[in-house]
């Protein structure tokens, strides 16, 4: 949505824009259960900044598995 207008409340009027692409290096190790943001690998580290930056939002937690014990809490949603 281009800055200073509001997302259309319906699915007419998407088709005048277009998806902005960014291209960021990847990573071959697993994050499978990974519980440290430490321990992430440096590309996903980079990828989480970015998203953040883009969102202009942080992010407080990272599921890294199915298990509950299996999250990164970056800082915790609730205090």
């Amino acid at each position: 949505v281009p800055e200073g207008h509001a997302a259309p409340p319906g699915a007419e009027g998407f088709e005048a824009y277009r998806p902005v692409y960014i291209d960021l290096p990847g990573w071959r190790q697993s994050t499978a259960g990974v519980t440290r943001l430490a321990q992430l690998p440096a590309g996903a580290r980079e990828y989480l900044n970015r998203l953040e930056a883009l969102i202009e939002t942080p992010i407080d937690l990272i599921s890294t598995g199915a298990e509950r014990q299996q999250t990164i809490i970056i800082r915790h949603p609730f205090d």
